[in-house]
């Protein structure tokens, strides 16, 4: 096994949870969904995230859910379970548990009411005494959480607790943000991969990005930007990133964005049904119409640029 560090890079999907249309975990459709994954450029993995609707899986079945997608990923690329929990004994199980098993390295956002700076410190340090060494990603994702993380607190994480290795950068806007923490004298360099399902990624990776930790239902998108940003061919990037634009646009959405997400790879045959589990949203007959309406605009603007 492998664990996560700092030299993290590339794309690491954020996966979702598959179900049945009754609300069972569908390990069937776990197996289709990784290798589809892995077949359209992902280097990572990322499970239990929140659109991966962890906080409706018990602990049990989060870790069942991990053992099986590391088993079938079989050390081809890491694996990341998200550990977030209202309580550390909870997180300490969990991550405990997914590591035993074979993951990389386990995703911590705070929990809803931390205010202050000292606080978030004091919460992270927290984090880090509950994980004892097991190497973890910050996930800064404000309009989720609703914690501010200033770049100068991740800074203070960072340099309090080796065990940090990466930061999911999902403020927004957050682009100075990245920018801060690159420039940071001193600061021990730890990976930064974004999120909000890469709508920023080419101006991202600009900025110091190492990649992205994200879910959309074309991952070739980002895996196509990184590499061509690798390339240094900024263009070739741009007209990538582009194409994919007004779908990633229309996914990102609060509320009916999973369910977007989550139509398009059933209609792709990563998995076999695009049912979440409940409380869940649906997409109605005018959505559809929209999303489709997106993907033969996409498939046209792909085929022309290659």
């Amino acid at each position: 096994m492998t664990l996560l560090d700092e030299r993290a890079a590339g794309v690491y999907i954020i996966a979702v949870t598959p179900f049945t249309d009754t609300g069972a975990i569908d390990l069937a459709s776990t197996d289709r969904m990784v290798e589809f994954y892995l077949d359209r450029g992902a280097t990572g993995l990322t499970i239990l995230g929140m659109m991966g609707e962890a906080p409706k899986l018990s602990v049990a079945e989060s870790v069942a859910f991990s053992r099986h997608v590391v088993r079938r990923v079989a050390g081809r690329v890491p694996v990341v379970a998200g550990a977030s929990s209202p309580g550390f004994a909870a997180m300490r199980e969990l991550a405990r548990a997914v590591m035993d098993d074979g993951a990389a390295g386990v995703m911590v956002a705070p929990v809803p009411g931390v205010r202050t700076d000292d606080a978030v410190f004091g919460y992270f340090a927290q984090v880090a005494e509950t994980l004892g060494g097991i190497p973890w990603v910050l996930q800064d994702f404000p309009q989720s959480t609703g914690v501010q993380i200033a770049p100068s607190v991740i800074r203070r994480v960072v340099e309090a607790d080796p065990s940090c290795v990466m930061l999911k950068h999902e403020d927004w806007p957050g682009l100075a943000k990245i920018s801060a923490l690159r420039d940071m004298a001193g600061t021990r360099r730890i990976a930064i991969l974004v999120g909000n399902g890469g709508v920023f990624l080419p101006e991202e990776l600009r900025r110091g990005a190492d990649g992205a930790m994200t879910g959309f239902a074309f991952p070739e998108m980002m895996a196509g930007v990184y590499a061509a940003h690798l390339a240094g061919d900024e263009d070739r990037a741009s007209d990538i990133f582009d194409a994919y634009l007004p779908l990633a646009r229309y996914e990102q959405q609060p509320g009916p964005g999973l369910a977007v997400r989550k139509y398009i790879l059933h209609k792709r045959g990563a998995i076999a049904s695009a049912a979440q589990r409940r409380p869940g949203s649906t997409l109605g007959a005018r959505e559809i119409e929209e999303v489709e309406f997106l993907l033969a605009r996409q498939a046209r603007r792909v085929a022309a640029i290659g």
